[in-house]
């Protein structure tokens, strides 16, 4: 299937990036240096600053990008961001050009992404539900883990581009598909957090050096990438946003919402998310998700 599908290389292709927060800036900035013509769109334009200082061109709404882009990227909030986005007067879907690719690649509601996509293949346009994980850390060093939802075609003919983001990249099925697994990813997350401050919370009451104790359980059977990666900054009283505490949030509740459509009760993930709400409403959305320490320690 491979051979059939066009190439799309520097000279051919111009490249859309909507959303240049914590992970997005990283991501876009890959797609900039591997020589695409990029096309940039933020809320906030501040934040697309050091992309514009190194080629990148702005964009003044999706509606404009759409129509001088090939390949659309998006890295937004939630779902209602989304379907503004894709759906709205001002949308990609009513301003692209058939035969271009959107990748949507934030994580969202697996029937909005059904729903872009049944709207997109009326305009001969092909989108791709992609969402990621790997955090702040994964997408500065592209080592994202992508999972792929919508037609097969389409995800080999973005899989290039996908490459340049991260290295763990599954074609998982239909569209919708890359958010259901996304939707696992994240419940595996939500308890292993708790499990992850709660241990740490255990050496420091044990009288333990929790430095040591990570340098023996990480590697054992304990071992998770939130162990390695966000417990040490606990320790070091860092809490700055690898992924925002209101995003993990709102992904829980797709969960929730998708366990409870499926006729499933999860009290793990429940748990977890009645955790983190105690924290949102404690002032700590805009915190990174290894905040969740301060429930024990606040």
């Amino acid at each position: 299937m491979r051979g059939t599908i066009s190439l799309l290389t520097p000279d051919n292709t111009v490249i859309g990036f909507i959303g240049t927060g914590v992970m997005g800036k990283s991501m876009a900035g890959h797609l900039l240096k591997a020589g695409y013509p990029l096309l940039v769109f933020s809320r906030t334009k501040e934040k697309a600053a050091e992309l514009l200082e190194n080629g990148a061109v702005w964009s003044d709404s999706p509606k404009e990008m759409a129509e001088k882009a090939s390949v659309i990227f998006t890295m937004v909030g939630y779902p209602k961001d989304v379907e503004e986005i894709y759906l709205g007067e001002d949308g990609l879907i009513r301003h692209g050009q058939p035969g271009s690719y959107f990748i949507d690649m934030t994580t969202s509601a697996p029937s909005l992404s059904v729903k872009i996509y049944e709207e997109a293949q009326k305009r001969e346009i092909h989108v791709i539900d992609a969402p990621v994980s790997g955090g702040d850390i994964g997408a500065r060093e592209a080592k994202l883990s992508i999972m792929a939802g919508g037609d097969e075609e389409a995800f080999e003919a973005v899989r290039p581009l996908l490459e340049y983001l991260g290295t763990n990249i599954v074609y998982q099925g239909t569209p919708g598909a890359g958010q259901h697994t996304k939707m696992c990813n994240q419940i595996a997350i939500a308890s292993n957090m708790m499990g992850v401050c709660e241990a740490i919370i255990y050496a420091e009451k044990a009288g333990l050096d929790p430095e040591k104790v990570l340098q023996s359980i990480t590697t054992g059977a304990a071992g998770s990438w939130s162990l390695s990666n966000l417990a040490p900054r606990m320790l070091q009283g860092n809490f700055e946003p690898g992924f925002y505490i209101k995003h993990f949030i709102k992904d829980m509740k797709i969960a929730l919402d998708e366990a409870e459509l499926m006729g499933t009760e999860f009290p793990g993930l429940s748990l977890a998310k009645s955790l983190y709400d105690l924290l949102a409403e404690k002032g700590e959305g805009n915190s990174g998700t290894q905040a969740l320490y301060k429930y024990w320690n606040n």
